[in-house]
């Protein structure tokens, strides 16, 4: 694995230019090439060493920007990392170009194993839920725990909102919905995410919309934007029609990682209906229900899903063994033995 820092990009109060990608304040982009395919990695300076890491993948059109509010949020509890999908973000499509949900969980793993971070505290939403739910299910050794935001994960009756999504998938819907849709300003297409991402749009603020307008309008100007986006769309689909060992649901069931689910009440991608039955799932799952959130809860309500992680990790122990961690140095200031106990106990 090589690594490669990107070039300097503005902090968030100083708007980019069109071509260039959000850094906000305290974060950092690098570049990591990887059998295959090339991974574009956005972390942030953890509060104090020894915390635990954490990676989060985020959802079909997103990329790692989706998770700036919640990293800065769990920066004192976890040392966070979060990826830029092949073909989204800041990530150059996969060599094989493989978009299924495999392919990006096959990503996701080469990033794990190669960067020796594992186990992680994995986090996915949407898209990324189900790609986090398989790399959990095949390779548990990887994860610690598995935070799941509205997971795409297969319903019998899809909601109605979420069917133009779906469409995506059937060939050639997506070069004609470019052609369609080709007058459509990036203002009026982040209008038109936001109605279907948000509980309440509302809550996006003004800084924060003309920086989604400004990425909109440089993911537009990549030639395999669309096809990222279709060919994902099909991995989603394809993935929801898998039986066997392979189908979602029976993955669900193979995650051995506590597992903590968020759902929106006004999700219109996802059916709030399948929280439930995910919650019975997930063999060690606590679920967490936010009637207002849409898709995004991690973007809408950050505060309350840093809240629930934080509780999961309490009774995961974590917690406390980092606490332990601590008053043992303040009290030894032997902080490479102290180190090497508490690894050992937080190693599972």
């Amino acid at each position: 694995m090589s690594s490669t820092e990107l070039p300097f990009v503005p902090p968030a109060n100083v708007l980019p230019k069109v071509g260039t990608v959000r850094v906000a304040e305290g974060e950092r982009l690098r570049s990591v090439e990887l059998p295959g395919v090339t991974l574009t990695v956005r972390s942030r300076p953890p509060a104090r060493e020894g915390l635990p890491p954490a990676l989060y993948v985020h959802g079909l059109g997103g990329s790692s920007q989706n998770w700036s509010a919640l990293m800065a949020l769990l920066d004192g509890a976890v040392d966070g990392e979060a990826l830029d999908l092949p073909g989204f973000g800041d990530s150059p499509p996969p060599d094989d170009g493989n978009y299924s949900v495999t392919g990006h969980a096959r990503a996701v793993i080469r990033y794990l194993d190669a960067s020796g971070r594992g186990p992680v505290h994995l986090f996915g939403n949407s898209l990324g839920g189900a790609i986090t739910t398989r790399v959990a299910a095949v390779r548990p050794d990887l994860v610690r725990t598995l935070t799941l935001v509205s997971p795409a994960l297969p319903e019998i009756r899809v909601q109605r909102s979420a069917v133009p999504t779906g469409l995506l998938a059937v060939p050639g819907v997506a070069l004609l919905f470019t052609r369609l849709t080709r007058e459509w300003t990036a203002e009026q297409r982040v209008r038109g995410v936001m109605a279907l991402c948000y509980g309440d749009p509302g809550r996006v603020t003004p800084e924060g919309f003309r920086n989604a307008v400004q990425e909109m309008e440089r993911r537009l100007r990549l030639p395999y934007f669309w096809d990222a986006m279709a060919c994902s769309a099909r991995g989603i689909v394809n993935a929801y029609t898998l039986g066997g060992q392979q189908g979602l649901w029976r993955q669900a069931e193979r995650v051995l990682a506590p597992t903590l689910l968020v759902y929106g009440g006004r999700d219109q991608l996802v059916g709030f209906r399948m929280a439930q039955k995910a919650a019975r799932a997930f063999r060690d799952s606590r679920l967490v229900t936010l009637p207002e959130a849409g898709h995004v809860a991690m973007m809408e309500y950050p505060e309350t899903v840093a809240l629930a992680f934080r509780e999961l990790l309490e009774d995961a122990g974590e917690l406390g063994a980092q606490r332990a961690k601590r008053a043992g140095r303040a009290d030894t200031g032997s902080d490479a033995a102290d180190e090497a106990g508490t690894d050992e106990s937080m190693g599972g």
